[in-house]
């Protein structure tokens, strides 16, 4: 099991945490943290770290799901415009 240190080291901070984790890692980490609170069995110390890493888990997962939204609202609107000009285009002839 890791102890505090470790967890606060591989926490990471801003930028560079969301950049260093994949979604599906940083997803999976979380997963295993809510695990290891749920078991119990550690110290409050501990606990308090856990819950930390998960809180920096859980915000490194809402950017990468902020990010795919705006990339999937970018490519709805981009298709949305060429079909608009299409039937622009379609009727203009």
């Amino acid at each position: 099991m890791a102890d505090v240190t470790d967890l606060t080291e591989a926490a990471g901070t801003g930028e560079a945490g969301a950049a260093a984790l994949g979604y599906e890692q940083a997803r999976d980490e979380l997963v295993d943290v809510v695990r290891r609170l749920e078991a119990g069995g550690v110290t409050l110390e501990e606990s308090l770290a856990l819950w930390e890493r998960g809180e920096e888990l859980a915000r490194i997962c809402g950017h990468w799901l902020e990010g795919a939204r705006a990339r999937l609202d970018a490519a709805i609107a981009e298709s949305e415009g060429a079909a608009a000009r299409e039937e622009a285009d379609g009727a203009g002839e």
